[in-house]
């Protein structure tokens, strides 16, 4: 994988992290909205550490 893949991962978590504080700073927090944004974060999460995994690997 290339190192703008890997940032584009690392942007896209930062902004699911930025979301899901907007989300608990509202008056009404949605908590569906923020399991969903929660699992997405996850999902980055994995698949950065995969790619990191393979990068080490492959070094």
């Amino acid at each position: 994988m290339s190192n703008r893949y890997l940032d584009y991962l690392k942007r896209e978590h930062a902004r699911l992290e930025a979301d899901i504080a907007r989300h608990h700073a509202a008056r009404f927090p949605d908590n569906r909205e923020i399991a969903r944004l929660k699992k997405l974060k996850l999902a980055l999460k994995d698949q950065l550490a995969e790619l990191n995994r393979d990068v080490a690997v492959a070094a």
